[in-house]
């Protein structure tokens, strides 16, 4: 009898248990690889459909492909079941009872029950060691301990097939001494924990914890591809292709011999090459983590590309990673990086931009096929992208936090971390460079203090270097702009910011109004929009998706390079890292950091002696909610108040951020509230625990020389949101008369792909538009969600999907996506 694991509609073969479960393994082995744990790869691989030997999942699989009869006694009504045949506690109790004994220190039962851990979680995501609810106790204890007629594990152990029980003999029981997979594990923990003194302190339970976070990662990625291959044969040899490391001597040529076209016309132009220099020979060195720190329009783009490319292959690194603030910045960068390093020929892109969240939080089967996962060479994504993968539930996320070792990982714009991830993103990133051979490069004109927080005992970055030679020189010799304070106690009206802005507008020909909130860009526009050249003037915020800002920019930059007239009222999304150059620039109240960045899309190139940069205060700003922006605008008024004579100089920037992290020290470990009304935090939940009634690490020097894992993963990942509320991804049916994209599906194309009621799915075609549609979706909050929901303004592309498109009437084509009817188009739909 021949034991299923999956079925393929299209021509009714199957992939058997024993199949899946070989070619997983070695999947996982080559993955697991990065952290020399291969063997540990091989094992979870092998044992984690174990369960899939038992005769209930057999009836339930060949109940739903129609292979047993509804009158047959052994038929299961698969759709009431599906997700309810347990399948994986099988693997976990058997890998855990194979290893808990080995070892006079317990190595054997704290290998086991990690690797354990990632079996039994990898369809639900990482559960909970510790349950959230104190009442629950120990969840691993409780499904370690499942009984026979729910886990099945007898019943595989005889069913099984000889060469996947000799295979797993040969891996967990030598004829003598230690298997070699446990002294693997064993010794990448121990070079974690420390020495008994350290081992539980938060930082290396946090590591721990991690570990076992990216071997799930490297377990769900191997197991979605190997399914993804069975049920699309041609991706396999696709996957091959792109396994070879990349030739990092081609992009490396081809960028060099696009830097030496470019030529020395300014001043600015000297300097812009210095730091590129420097960057080149830096490039040489050690792994570790390096700041850049170089002021806007210093060329941090081409020269951190330099660096990353000749450090990835000076130390055989397998990805690029550029990590960026905000969507609006990602195509202008992958335009630069594509530009310079791709080729018509390549057989594969070099590039990949990965930065909105179509793909549904609830994912279908087609969705865990098509779900994208980093595997190209340079990989540009958001920091919330970034984040999701290293702390987010589930499994969507995670399967992509493996492919961040051994490579190089540049943070654009650093500053912009979430103040509440601090610590975790600092003991996360020192985890990828001390155990998984990464570089990290943090750049930014405004340099955080990540190394000097003052909880230092939760996690603070280890700085290896700075790649510029004397930063303090190089902001006197790019200094361009000026900023002038104008706050005043009762703040500026709207009447009054328009006639600001019209004046400066009128005086230098551009104006950039940058301010904190939606409205307030919507309320400017509105008030100039009668008063000036109506083709000069110009608005942005996120409610418009990615291909109109492109056009809108597109626009703007062509008609400062004609020297004509533009006037710009803008959300913070153009501040950091925008190539573009306004005549002056008035920024509402802000973060010292936010100041900064908006000064750099001022006289940007250097075409005036020096330009202004008015801060001013509105009369009326609801940023209660924008905790961020709200605690930097009282902090930037104090730095104002100590007469530093340049708000720019790199000490008042240190001065603002030691301020802003005194302040908001508390907040930096993701403080929350678990499910006992007990303060905790995710640091708390995500390393020892020791709130936690039912945890033994307090206590361990009297029970075990080692710590166990006591992580409430499950628990963190449901509460952990990279930004303050989560976000639904709508896609909108933008079309534009530019040629954005070409060679790339239209909105409408991409709508009618995900709309498609084919019965024959076809997962390549889904995969390019579901990967596309990041170019036409506007992310929304969950109370506008609701209110487009309730104007039915939006609709589902299929029913249970998950993702979801506007009707036309509901976008605007100056201000974006809108709750209310804004013109009187046909409605389209499914």
């Amino acid at each position: 009898m021949a034991f299923i694991a999956h079925h393929r509609d299209t021509d009714l073969q199957i992939q058997t248990v024993a199949q899946h479960l070989s070619e997983t393994s070695e999947i996982c082995r080559i993955f697991a690889k990065k952290l020399n744990l291969e063997q540990t790869g091989l094992i979870l691989g092998l044992l984690h459909d174990f369960g899939k030997y038992s005769q209930s999942f057999q009836h339930y699989i060949q109940s739903a492909q129609g292979l047993i009869d509804p009158d047959d006694v052994y038929f299961v009504d698969a759709k009431a079941n599906k997700g309810k045949i347990d399948h994986a506690t099988a693997g976990a109790q058997y890998l855990y009872e194979a290893l808990k004994n080995y070892g006079g220190q317990g190595q054997g039962e704290l290998c086991g029950q990690l690797l354990a851990l990632c079996i039994a979680s990898h369809h639900s995501g990482l559960i909970d060691v510790l349950a959230a609810d104190f009442n629950k106790g120990n969840i691993f204890n409780t499904r370690i301990q499942k009984p026979e007629d729910k886990a099945h594990l007898q019943e595989c152990r005889n069913n099984a097939d000889p060469e996947i029980i000799d295979h797993l003999n040969q891996l967990l029981k030598p004829a003598e001494g230690t298997p070699p997979l446990l002294e693997e594990l064993f010794q990448k923990i121990k070079s974690i924990l420390g020495s008994p003194t350290t081992a539980n302190s938060t930082i290396n339970s946090f590591k721990l914890g991690f570990l076992t976070r990216f071997l799930f990662s490297c377990l769900i990625d191997a197991d979605r591809l190997n399914s993804a291959e069975f049920s699309e044969p041609h991706r396999l040899q696709e996957r091959l292709l792109r396994s070879v490391k990349p030739d990092w001597n081609i992009a490396i040529t081809r960028l060099e011999n696009k830097l030496a076209t470019f030529s020395i016309k300014n001043p600015i132009d000297k300097i812009r090459r210095n730091i590129s220099l420097d960057c080149l020979n830096k490039a040489q060195e050690k792994q570790g983590i390096y700041s850049l720190t170089v002021p806007t329009g210093g060329g941090k783009t081409y020269a951190s590309l330099r660096y990353a490319l000749h450090h990835a292959k000076q130390h055989q690194c397998e990805h690029i990673f550029y990590i960026i603030p905000f969507t609006s910045i990602i195509e202008q960068n992958a335009q630069v990086i594509r530009e310079a390093i791709e080729h018509p020929d390549d057989i594969h892109p070099w590039v990949l931009e990965h930065h909105s969240s179509i793909e549904p939080e609830h994912q279908t089967w087609q969705s865990k096929i098509c779900a994208e996962n980093w595997d190209t060479p340079i990989v540009i994504t958001t920091m919330v992208q970034f984040l999701e993968a290293l702390f987010s539930g589930g499994t969507k996320s995670v399967r992509r936090l493996h492919q961040l070792a051994n490579s190089v990982l540049i943070f654009d714009e650093i500053q912009t971390l979430p103040i509440n991830c601090t610590h975790l993103f600092c003991n996360a990133l020192n985890f990828l460079v001390e155990q998984a051979n990464s570089t990290a490069l943090l750049c930014t004109a405004t340099q955080p203090l990540l190394n000097q927080l003052d909880n230092s005992e939760k996690g603070q970055l280890t700085l290896t270097a700075e790649l510029v030679s004397d930063v303090g020189s190089l902001f006197d010799d790019l200094k361009r702009v000026h900023i002038e304070n104008c706050c005043k106690p009762l703040g500026w009206s709207l009447n009054e910011i328009t006639d600001l802005t019209i004046e400066q507008f009128e005086l230098t020909g551009s104006c950039l109004t940058i301010v904190n909130t939606k409205q307030w860009a919507q309320d400017l526009y509105l008030s100039c929009q009668n008063k000036i050249d109506i083709d000069a003037l110009f608005h942005l915020s996120t409610n418009q998706c990615p291909a109109h800002r492109k056009v809108i920019l597109a626009k703007i930059r062509q008609r400062l390079e004609n020297h004509q007239p533009v006037m710009c009222f803008s959300t913070q999304l153009i501040e950091a890292g925008v190539d573009i150059d306004f005549a002056n620039v008035i920024r509402f109240l802000a973060g010292l950091d936010s100041i900064a960045q908006a000064a750099g899309r001022c006289n940007r190139n250097g075409k005036q002696a020096t330009a202004t940069v008015f801060v001013i205060n509105p009369d009326h700003e609801n940023t209660k909610m924008l905790a961020d922006i709200d605690k930097g605008k009282a902090i930037t008024e104090r730095i104002m108040s100590e007469g530093f004579d340049d708000l720019l100089d790199p000490k008042a920037m240190a001065r603002y951020f030691y301020y802003y992290f005194f302040q908001r020290s508390e907040d930096m470990d993701y403080p929350c509230k678990d499910s006992q009304k007990n303060t905790t935090s995710l640091l708390a939940l995500l390393s020892n625990n020791k709130s936690h009634p039912c945890s033994l690490n307090d206590d361990r020097g009297k029970q075990r020389k080692l710590p166990r894992l006591e992580q409430s993963f499950m628990e963190a990942g449901n509460i952990f949101k990279a930004i303050d509320a989560p976000t639904q991804a709508i896609i909108v049916d933008y079309q534009s008369t530019n040629d954005l994209y070409n060679d790339q599906l239209t909105a409408k194309e991409i709508i009618n792909t995900l709309c498609s009621k084919d019965k024959i799915f076809d997962a390549e075609l889904y995969f390019q538009a579901l990967k596309q549609a990041q170019k036409y979706s506007v992310n929304v909050f969950p109370n506008v969600f609701e209110k487009l929901l309730k104007n039915q303004a939006i609709y589902e592309t299929q029913p249970g999907s998950g993702i979801y498109c506007l009707h036309e009437q509901y976008y605007d084509d100056a201000f974006g996506l809108s709750t209310e009817v804004v013109n009187s188009s046909h409605f389209y739909g499914c």
